[in-house]
């Protein structure tokens, strides 16, 4: 997959992994568009960057998407990869009787799951258009083996990933759209800051993500998640126990 002279939309770009990633494809000659809720945020991200474009738009709000898409066609005149990095997660455990799980639960399938398929849906009439175009999802180690302190983050990840090979065996068979998945290991975002454990920078998401892409490695293993991954298909119980630390 060509890293140069494209049109990026990037979701939760505004921090963490999106920002990082949004930094190096604009010093590629890419045009950036990154998504956030919190406009000042997404102005700060982008000082002193000709390249990053902020857009604010609620992922998990219908019109804004909606409006989001329409922006894209109209202002930009479309795009040929989409990032879908945007996330929520809730540190309990599923035994918690006052966590409040069905109400976390909610935002977090309406972000990380339900708002990339939304998404994908909208953009890909105008992505199979594209001479080369590429959907990126970015799930996480989780997605193989479940952290108990996340559970319903670990849930929809693992929807996430398993909507992704369907998505990509489907597109393979009629588009030249290509379909990657990232999956780092706990990184130190505002995402994680309620999470416990060695956190890995942005950064080294980010330069895997192109380094993946440019690759066409379709599932990128960052970190600690490759040697989870080869644990996980000689054991899953052991996996499940060495992720979370158990004995």
């Amino acid at each position: 997959m060509n890293i140069e002279n494209n049109t990026v939309l990037i979701t939760g770009g505004g921090s963490g992994i999106g920002l990082a990633t949004a930094r190096l494809l604009s010093e590629k000659g890419n045009v950036v568009l990154i998504v956030g809720r919190n406009e000042q945020k997404l102005k700060n991200a982008v000082a002193g960057s000709q390249n990053i474009l902020p857009i604010k738009c609620d992922i998990t709000n219908p019109d804004e998407v909606l409006g989001l898409v329409d922006t894209i066609k109209e202002k930009y005149g479309g795009l040929n990869i989409l990032i879908n990095n945007a996330g929520k997660a809730f540190a309990y455990l599923a035994t918690d009787e006052n966590a409040n799980a069905f109400e976390k639960a909610q935002e977090e399938v309406a972000t990380n799951y339900l708002a990339p398929v939304r998404l994908i849906e909208l953009l890909l009439p105008i992505l199979r258009t594209k001479e080369e175009a590429a959907i990126i999802n970015v799930s996480s180690i989780v997605s193989f083996a479940p952290g108990i302190g996340v559970p319903t983050y670990s849930a929809t990840k693992a929807a996430l990933h398993s909507f992704t090979q369907t998505l990509r065996f489907s597109l393979a068979k009629s588009t030249t759209v290509k379909v990657f998945e990232v999956l780092p290991p706990l990184v130190d975002t505002e995402l994680s800051k309620e999470l416990r454990g060695d956190k890995i920078p942005p950064s080294v998401v980010a330069d895997e993500l192109l380094n993946g892409l440019e690759n066409d490695e379709y599932e990128i293993h960052v970190g600690a998640t490759a040697s989870l991954y080869k644990l996980y298909l000689r054991s899953p119980v052991e996996a499940l126990k060495v992720l979370n630390r158990m004995n």
